[in-house]
């Protein structure tokens, strides 16, 4: 197996097809067990996500609801319906929690399945993707978070003035706040697929300062989709640090394709004309600097 020490690239690639549906079971099991561990140390600390989840909402002033005000809830808003909904509630942080705390787990392991059948350049680019799109993820996780009391407070005002309290499922009010960071944490590595794109060779620099302006309306159209309230605040704070990601991986691609340039000027016979013919090296080299097809390419 492609996973065991000493056997090469080479080697996994020339796997037959029933050795890679086991390392596809072994690297899911791996992946799986990883999930399991976050998973009972997400439900051992429940308690304390639960409350961090809440906050937003359990600290909006002049919000009543119709649970017992406590220190962890002041205005007793989230409320649990039904004999089994904190049960269920904890095996559902205990999920996200384990998916979370297990991603570098998991993400290695699809990274390393899909490796024999990638060259040397594209390994460097999908672990540089992996390491990269982890803190975006989080950045876009960490706005959101302190972004959604003003998208609550939006929500929850409309009818303000007709009385009565509110009333917010803990388990639907969880459910939403998770999709939010998701869609805020996603929205953040967008650019950077960009970037990987530019570095294998699919879109050029030029191809994205070309249409900028589409995309920038395309940015600001979908963060007003994603963010629920439609106001303009909460729609610029996800679409501005989105455009700036996006200039600066129209900036890094800019970089990447003038280097990509200058290696193709500097190589053999890169100024002369389709009817030349270059001159040949037949000179014979070392052994020892010799290199394979796949470090060249």
């Amino acid at each position: 197996m492609a996973g065991k020490a000493g056997r090469s690239a080479d080697d996994a690639e020339r796997m037959p097809l029933g050795e890679h549906i086991r390392e596809l079971r072994n690297r899911l099991m791996k992946a799986a067990l990883a999930i399991l561990i976050g998973g009972i140390l997400g439900f051992v600390f429940r308690t304390h996500v639960l409350h961090a989840l809440e906050t937003p909402v359990c600290s909006i002033k002049g919000l009543h609801g119709v649970a017992q005000a406590s220190k962890q809830c002041p205005n007793g808003a989230i409320v649990f319906s039904g004999p089994t909904a904190q049960v269920s509630l904890s095996f559902k942080i205990a999920m996200y929690v384990g998916i979370v705390l297990a991603s570098p787990v998991w993400l290695y392991q699809v990274w390393a399945f899909l490796a024999p059948g990638l060259y040397k350049k594209e390994k460097k680019y999908s672990l540089a993707f992996i390491g990269a799109a982890v803190p975006l993820f989080v950045a876009g996780v960490t706005v959101c978070y302190f972004l959604f009391p003003l998208i609550m407070q939006v929500l929850l005002s409309f009818l303000s003035g007709a009385g009565g309290a509110t009333l917010l499922d803990a388990s639907q009010y969880m459910t939403f706040i998770l999709q939010m960071m998701t869609v805020f944490g996603v929205s953040f590595v967008l650019p950077l697929v960009l970037v990987l794109f530019n570095f294998i060779g699919i879109m050029s620099s030029k191809a994205m300062r070309k249409w900028w302006r589409g995309i920038v309306l395309a940015i600001f159209i979908f963060a007003a989709i994603a963010v629920p309230t439609g106001d303009p605040i909460g729609m610029s704070v996800l679409a501005i640090p989105i455009c700036l990601l996006y200039f600066a991986a129209v900036g890094i691609a800019e970089l990447n394709d003038r280097r990509r340039t200058r290696r193709k000027a500097a190589m053999p016979g890169a100024n002369l004309s389709p009817d030349e013919a270059t001159d040949l090296d037949l000179s014979p080299a070392p052994i020892e600097d010799s290199q394979s097809l796949e470090d060249i390419l």
